[in-house]
């Protein structure tokens, strides 16, 4: 389980995608990071351990970008290092993820064949690569996407930005949550809504194969085939207490509900960390 934030729109990014993790660190503390496109360029830093180490690598650092995204990790394929911390980026893109690309393996193994390097111990760095790949090949970045998602097995909750595209931000989901916000001349994305409370209270919840397109106007939605599809903009009210206990009336309530979900990311999690212990000898 890990916490994705991304912004785009006109103010600077850096501060948004720092408070909305400061808001998902409890899905991951074993590192963080962010990206933002600059200057016709894509600077991305990371560090590990708790968000607060992210926070020491940035200061006196200006970063006037209005495009990143953020992540804070909770480490499944790959131990806790730099290297294998998100976002991770690949010639001009850059992508930050919750989910376990099941199949990574095997298209790690061909398009290290095809002379890709890899850089970290991750699965999902091989999304970063397909999405390069499609690109080199002329494609653009949203064909380049769906393209990259049709051949990825397991769960992904997605976002991505390019330095090719300053003014958009991509995002998709399945089997992981992903919610899109909408502000006053500027958008959002977020892995859980308290992420975004301060910024808006307008969201769109996605639902498994959405792919999102997200720039300062708004949000277009298609399938996996590039049709068009509507979802309901949902009015949050509720407070920062409510935030807090997800919507529910109190804790116990909570965490009643949220115990399939708990089981089910304790086992995904503990499977990809004797996976990634077998195969890359990099497991948690």
């Amino acid at each position: 389980m890990c916490g994705i934030v991304g912004h785009v729109g006109s103010r600077p990014s850096a501060p948004i995608l720092l408070e909305g993790l400061k808001r998902l660190e409890y899905r991951g503390y074993d590192s963080a990071g962010l990206a933002a496109v600059e200057g016709g360029a894509v600077r991305v830093i990371r560090s590990v351990g708790k968000l607060s180490a992210l926070e020491e690598k940035l200061r006196g650092t200006e970063l006037r970008a209005t495009l990143g995204i953020g992540h804070t990790r909770w480490a499944t394929h790959g131990r806790p290092s730099e290297e294998n911390a998100h976002p991770h980026a690949v010639g001009n893109v850059v992508v930050v993820h919750n989910g376990i690309i099941e199949n990574y393996l095997a298209l790690r193994a061909e398009l290290s064949a095809a002379g890709h390097a890899f850089g970290s111990e991750t699965d999902t760095e091989v999304v970063p690569h397909l999405l390069d790949r499609s690109l080199r090949e002329g494609m653009d970045l949203e064909e380049a996407l769906r393209e990259t998602l049709k051949r990825l097995d397991g769960s992904y909750a997605l976002a991505v930005i390019s330095a090719d595209r300053p003014d958009r931000m991509l995002a998709a989901r399945k089997a992981s949550p992903l919610v899109v916000g909408l502000g006053d001349g500027e958008t959002f994305v977020a892995s859980d809504i308290p992420a975004l409370l301060s910024e808006t209270r307008r969201f769109i919840f996605l639902e498994d194969g959405d792919v999102a397109v997200c720039d300062r106007s708004g949000v277009r939605i298609t399938d996996l085939d590039g049709r068009p599809v509507d979802r309901p903009v949902q009015v949050v009210q509720w407070t920062p207490a409510m935030a807090e206990k997800g919507g529910y009336k109190h804790f116990m309530q909570k965490e009643i509900f949220e115990q399939p979900r708990a089981i089910a990311d304790t086992l995904s999690g503990r499977l990809a960390s004797v996976e990634g212990a077998v195969h890359l000898d990099g497991g948690d």
